[in-house]
């Protein structure tokens, strides 16, 4: 495990560091086994890049890199540079939201300042024979952030009012809601339309592929 960087610049210079290089040459490195595909494996990619960085966070609900109030997320990318999937930011509160709001929630901590890294992520490339990147370190426009409180306080209206199992993929311009669980017989508390308590899938807040596509299409030459 890399020891945590003690500036943003420190974090910087790791990340720009690892582009170029493939996923089984970092892995390699640090004595990791890199397996051969993804399929059980899906938040490998990330934890590889967690201990090559010195993310301090682990599981625990906070920034990656605590101490610098910065966010790490990959993003698998096409051969043209375009997101392949949507990204998991946190696992939104089904129960007592009530008083909550986007400036004290900790989705908009998460997203306050993100280290993106891209990483190839086209299936037919071997995972050990991905590469790494261009790392970018972002922060949401005032534009990014009244879409994603909109977005946000949309989606938790209807967990407010009981109509959490109303919630499906549709919902949100940049940030939307989805099951966030191993299978469908994970169940967590929640409320229904009368206030009475249920069983819910867990859910997590998502930035749609488009949202992302924005910040690459920003900050790198993507084609069309």
């Amino acid at each position: 495990m890399t020891p945590a960087p003690q500036s943003e610049s420190e974090l910087l210079q790791r990340a720009l560091d690892l582009a170029g290089f493939t996923l089984g040459e970092i892995a390699a490195k640090l004595s990791i086994n890199c397996p051969q595909d993804l399929k059980r494996e899906k938040g490998w990619v990330g934890m590889l890049l967690e201990a090559w960085l010195g993310a301090t966070a682990g599981s625990k609900p906070m920034q990656d890199f605590e101490n610098l109030g910065i966010e790490l997320k990959s993003i698998p990318i096409s051969y043209i540079g375009k997101p392949l999937e949507t990204t998991f930011v946190c696992v939104a509160p089904l129960t007592g939201v009530h008083g909550l709001s986007w400036e004290n929630s900790h989705i908009r901590q998460k997203l306050s300042k993100v280290l993106w890294i891209p990483v190839e992520g086209e299936r037919d490339i071997p995972v050990p024979d991905r590469q790494v990147g261009m790392p970018l370190l972002w922060q949401p426009s005032e534009e990014d952030e009244r879409q994603l409180k909109a977005d946000w306080e949309e989606l938790m209206e209807m967990i407010t009012l009981g109509n959490v199992s109303k919630i499906n993929a549709k919902h949100g311009e940049y940030l939307q809601l989805r099951p966030k669980a191993m299978n469908g017989k994970v169940l967590t508390e929640a409320y229904g339309a009368n206030g009475q308590p249920i069983k819910a899938q867990p859910k997590g807040f998502y930035l749609r592929k488009a949202f992302t596509q924005r910040i690459l299409n920003k900050h790198f030459v993507v084609p069309d």
